[in-house]
């Protein structure tokens, strides 16, 4: 059955309600390796609850809409979906507690043709529930790797953001664990790609992957390390294209350029050279939080 276009552009997702405090906000940050040193006192600050800090990426688990690819009657293959690109706006720091509500529509399209694959571009509005304020925006295309040339649009895509033509400003590296990509899936994102053995190559990967946004998360952790001081206010937005899996127990190595606000990036692979997250994009405010 190939993918439906007219059922997929006209699905309704249901709001989501999300519920979270410090504890999960601490086995988020756990699940992207801080805390590997006990006497890291700035990473000690996201993974206790004494002054808890709030890792800026912890809005993509928020308000999440699990597997609404997943429906029998979009036809979408979806052993063979992987994330193509995310951004996130923080419309004001990420609170350790509170509940939230997530309402995910698809915006649009594209059919990059047959054995090309399809392009899924969808959008989650996150708000708080009590007084309506909106908290985060996150944009993510889903690239559908085995439903291209179902007869849909195919027009060009948006151009990724161009990293600037020099040496980067600065590197940070980091270590992932072997199983981190365990411990991140506690935190809502139970794809079997990244635990089960068989399901992962059936999917075409020698073995579990490392979850795209985990891999996100990372390169968040490392700007705000690099660049922001370990403050969670300065890291507004932040955006980057999925171009490479990475496998836990890995270096990721986040490269970035400052560029009067704006800091552009791109995540390595030490071990295997090869580029996970690209394009990236991210927004540092100079206003520090309280």
């Amino acid at each position: 059955m190939p993918l439906d276009p007219e059922k997929l552009l006209a699905l309704e997702i249901p709001a989501v309600e999300h519920s979270y405090g410090p504890k999960d906000c601490m086995l988020y940050a756990l699940g992207l390796g801080l805390g590997q040193d006990p006497m890291n006192e700035d990473e000690l600050a996201f993974v206790y609850e004494k002054n808890l800090k709030v890792l800026p990426t912890f809005a993509v688990m928020q308000g999440y809409a699990a597997y609404w690819l997943r429906r029998p009657e979009l036809g979408v293959i979806w052993a063979k979906v992987v994330h193509g690109e995310q951004s996130l706006v923080l419309h004001r720091p990420v609170a350790p507690q509170g509940t939230v509500i997530g309402r995910t529509r698809i915006l649009d399209l594209v059919d990059k043709g047959e054995g090309k694959g399809a392009l899924i571009y969808s959008q989650r509005e996150i708000s708080d529930k009590a007084s309506g304020r909106p908290l985060a925006t996150l944009t993510q295309t889903t690239f559908c790797r085995g439903d291209g040339g179902f007869g849909g649009p195919k027009r060009d895509t948006p151009p990724p953001h161009a990293l600037p033509e020099r040496a980067p400003d600065g590197v940070c590296d980091q270590s992932t664990r072997p199983e981190m990509a365990l411990i991140y899936r506690l935190s809502g994102d139970v794809n079997a790609l990244h635990v089960d053995p068989e399901f992962a190559k059936a999917a075409g990967y020698p073995r579990p992957v490392l979850h795209g946004l985990a891999t996100f998360g990372v390169a968040g952790h490392a700007l705000l390390k690099a660049v922001c001081g370990y403050d969670p206010a300065r890291l507004t937005a932040m955006s980057g294209r999925f171009s490479a899996p990475v496998f836990p127990g890995e270096t990721i190595r986040t490269e970035f350029w400052r560029e009067d606000g704006v800091v552009s990036f791109r995540a390595r692979v030490l071990e295997r050279g090869v580029v996970a997250i690209d394009h990236g994009r991210a927004q540092v405010s100079d206003v520090k939080g309280s």
